[in-house]
């Protein structure tokens, strides 16, 4: 019969010993500050499932009624049935109405489930997982919430002819477009932080972080970064928009030539929406990539009913889908 260990302390964490699944790294427990983490144990003590349990904030970072289980790992649908069961009747007795999942704190964090792979390898910083996993959340009575796509610009030649006059348009209203500087990256990713919790305000389970949280998630890849695939438009002083675009390094990992670019995130401050400035960051963004000598793009994980997939479905086509799960308490 299998046992369950509840950690609520890193110290506690890291005494635990790995099984067919691996223990989860302190670093993430440590980043995401779970409530606890559930560790569920074969009869030889050996680890076959984990996850750890989050109340959810909403976008003004107050408390909602909503549990969150993240960390997911599991060896075999058994386990994974067993422990998301358990999770979930430990939120319902917290009074919890409703558990979302698998979602490591907020999606500010790893969240969602790879639910189609499709043929095109995987691409850097992609969240990964068996292809079973799904199926231990339909067995725990886990319900499709939300879906999300990658799509693959194959031909970087394509552009969009109406950007240069968004453009130009768009300095006589004095937005003008620069790339970002790696000599002042904190700073830079300051006003990306502003504009970020403004913008995405009304996005999906969107609660605010703080600029330390989220410097520290852009901190690993600042040495992979490309000021030239890092488009900001600034009104003034103000940053009003900005584009995200990194290397796929799985490629040369692969021995193959690094060709393709990946568009991780793009924002556009609500005041300035309509105006087309996204429409012009993806392009811009996209002929940088091609000066440099990419020729493909990935626009990274887009929620379907996002207006940056109406953007990328200009160029893109869809390669892998993802998917958030819930189940009603």
């Amino acid at each position: 019969m299998n046992s369950l260990t509840i950690v609520k302390r890193i110290e506690d964490l890291m005494s635990l010993r790995d099984g067919s699944v691996e223990l989860l790294n302190p670093e993430s427990f440590q980043s995401t500050n779970p409530m606890c983490h559930l560790a569920l144990h074969d009869t030889t003590g050996a680890l076959v499932a984990r996850c750890s349990l989050w109340e959810r904030c909403d976008a003004s970072g107050a408390s909602t009624s909503d549990g969150l289980v993240g960390h997911y790992a599991a060896a075999n649908a058994d386990a994974g049935k067993e422990l998301l069961e358990h999770a979930s009747h430990r939120h319902r007795v917290e009074g919890r109405k409703r558990v979302i999942g698998p979602m490591d704190g907020s999606t500010w964090h790893r969240y969602r489930l790879l639910t189609d792979r499709g043929t095109e390898p995987a691409f850097f910083l992609e969240p990964d997982n068996p292809d079973e996993w799904p199926g231990h959340f339909s067995d725990a009575g886990f319900v499709p919430m939300a879906t999300y796509t990658s799509a693959l610009n194959a031909d970087l030649s394509r552009v969009d002819s109406r950007s240069d006059k968004r453009r130009t348009e768009l300095e006589r209203n004095g937005i003008t477009l620069r790339t970002f500087e790696l000599a002042r990256f904190e700073d830079e990713l300051a006003a990306i932080h502003e504009l970020s919790l403004v913008a995405f305000t009304r996005n999906l389970l969107y609660s605010p972080i703080s600029f330390e949280k989220f410097l520290a998630t852009y901190a690993p890849i600042r040495e992979y970064l490309l000021p030239e695939m890092v488009l900001l438009a600034d009104h003034g002083e103000q940053l009003i928009g900005f584009i995200f675009a990194i290397p796929d390094l799985l490629e040369s990992g692969r021995g193959e030539p690094t060709r393709t670019a990946i568009v991780k995130s793009m924002a556009v401050h609500p005041e300035y929406g309509g105006h087309g400035i996204g429409g012009m960051l993806m392009d811009e963004c996209q002929r940088a990539a091609r000066g440099l000598g990419f020729v493909r793009a990935i626009h990274a994980l887009m929620q379907e009913t996002n207006w940056s997939r109406r953007i990328s479905s200009h160029y893109g086509t869809t390669i892998r889908r993802y998917t958030l799960y819930e189940k009603p308490l």
